[in-house]
């Protein structure tokens, strides 16, 4: 499997001061997810957690909702000239009975560190209908003092990060504000499927009680796959996009954004901040 850091010489200039040294950078490798035996998505991701993230992406997608319906996930073919598997291709076969989707040319798609969506055919094409209905859940709610803590946890929690400074992370806590789980990777929407994937092989879908924190933006396809894993609530250190805004609101999630220290910007879903300050028109 392949590392999840790896060391490049860099030359490095500092007040003046040139010098050679060897630096430590996230590795970004393409990972194939194939559905029983099919190609279905090529993503860019740091390796590790690869069986995780192809279950995740599987429930994005809404290929699957439960740990019951994967049968097995193993690395197959993709080994170099020399013979040597890159493990850089899985194949997620499922259970008996499970429907399979049609894999048309608009589901192949090919998904960069950067956007989890690219070659879709439509924006109708990722409005998924989830099994696990936010609104069918029991209400989340916290306090904002709460969710103002999160940020600093998910940071103190960033191993990889620490040496690299270059990835991003995802992180599910408790409505208590314990974590449950944390994930990096070069992309950020592969973090969150890792989490997903590892809850669904866990046989804890949907995630109903937890708070999904991203350590940048909150995109639409983050807040999608929120939905589509049954989590009531995405908070995110940076903004939200306006379609992210809209699915929250069509669906039930609370989406907070600008989460930092004790400033905090919520979209959709207030009823699960407990507010006590008057809410003012500015």
């Amino acid at each position: 499997m392949g590392r999840v850091t790896e060391r490049r010489r860099t030359i490095r200039i500092r007040d003046g001061v040139v010098s050679a040294r060897p630096d430590t950078l996230v590795a970004e490798e393409p990972l194939e997810i194939r559905l029983n035996g099919r190609p279905l998505a090529i993503t860019m991701r740091t390796p590790g957690d690869d069986f995780a993230l192809a279950a995740g992406f599987l429930v994005s997608e809404g290929v699957i909702g439960d740990g019951s319906e994967v049968q097995s996930i193993v690395y197959c073919a993709g080994a170099t000239a020399d013979g040597v598997n890159t493990y850089n291709v899985v194949d997620v076969k499922l259970a008996p009975g499970v429907q399979v989707p049609d894999i048309t040319l608009e589901r192949n798609v090919y998904t960069t560190s950067s956007c989890g969506l690219c070659g879709k055919a439509s924006l109708d094409a990722v409005r998924t209908t989830t099994r696990h209905p936010i609104a069918d859940t029991p209400p989340v709610r916290v306090e904002p003092e709460l969710l103002s803590a999160l940020p600093d946890r998910l940071r103190e929690s960033q191993r990889v990060f620490d040496r690299t400074g270059g990835l991003h992370a995802a992180a599910l806590f408790s409505e208590t504000g314990e974590l449950l789980d944390i994930r990096e990777d070069v992309g950020r929407h592969n973090a969150v499927d890792k989490l997903v994937g590892r809850a669904l092989t866990d046989h804890r879908l949907p995630l109903s009680r937890a708070i999904l924190l991203v350590s940048g933006r909150a995109s639409f396809e983050l807040a999608q796959k929120a939905v589509m894993a049954g989590i009531p609530m995405l908070a995110a250190v940076s903004a939200p996009s306006s379609l992210a805004v809209d699915l929250a609101v069509e669906t039930g999630l609370t989406l907070v954004g600008f989460l930092r220290g004790p400033s905090m910007n919520v979209y959709a879903g207030d009823h699960r901040i407990a507010l006590e300050a008057t809410v003012g028109q500015g």
